[in-house]
């Protein structure tokens, strides 16, 4: 398997999940606001970084930067009793995931700036690289001043986000590693991202 035969068997578990493909149709538009390009995450990665949380009724997963919804679809074929919300800065992004989630009541989409959103709803938040650092600080201050349970967040960046968790009252580290390639039945790794990208699952606890 090649690089590009991943991305199409994803398009195609994206197209057989919701009828069509979930890469966003361009950049950002956004970047003045710390914002960085819209990326599905290969279902390989989910794989590895969202089922060994085995989701359930009692859970509710945001991601942050939804773009048009593959963490959704993932949700709604692996953790179909949990509750997930996309939430989405680009308005065309999120008219594309909102058509599609739509008629499923576990899943919602909200076109708004994460940080104008009531956090206190969620126990466990994705984040892949949806923003800069300045950005990130703004919203795990803002986490830390809502959230009412404990929550879980999955982190996964190129750009050291780490750092921006350490030090922080009510935070610890749960586990961390890298991913960069797919690993193949036969053994073989796809190079997937051009350097690795760094993941991280915190807890923060109020």
């Amino acid at each position: 398997m090649t690089r590009d035969e991943l991305f199409q068997a994803d398009m195609a578990r994206d197209i057989a999940l919701t009828c069509r493909p979930l890469a966003a149709p361009h950049a950002t538009r956004f970047a003045e606001e710390g914002a960085h390009d819209p990326t599905p995450t290969p279902y390989f990665v989910l794989d590895e970084l969202l089922a060994p949380l085995h989701l359930g009724s009692g859970d509710h997963l945001l991601d942050v930067g939804c773009g048009c919804g593959r963490v959704l679809a993932y949700m709604q074929e692996c953790f179909p009793s949990a509750l997930a919300t996309g939430v989405e800065l680009d308005p065309e992004l999120a008219r594309i995931a909102q058509a599609w989630t739509e008629p499923r009541p576990n899943l919602a989409v909200r076109q708004a700036s994460v940080l104008d959103l009531d956090l206190t709803p969620y126990t466990h938040i994705y984040l892949f690289n949806p923003f800069d650092t300045a950005v990130l600080t703004r919203f795990l201050d803002k986490l830390a001043r809502e959230a009412r349970r404990p929550v879980t967040l999955i982190h996964m960046s190129d750009n050291g986000e780490t750092y921006s968790y350490l030090g922080r009252a009510g935070f610890s580290l749960i586990l961390e590693g890298s991913i960069q390639s797919y690993c193949t039945a036969e053994g073989a790794a796809v190079e997937v991202f051009g350097c690795p990208q760094h993941w991280s699952r915190w807890r923060f606890t109020p």
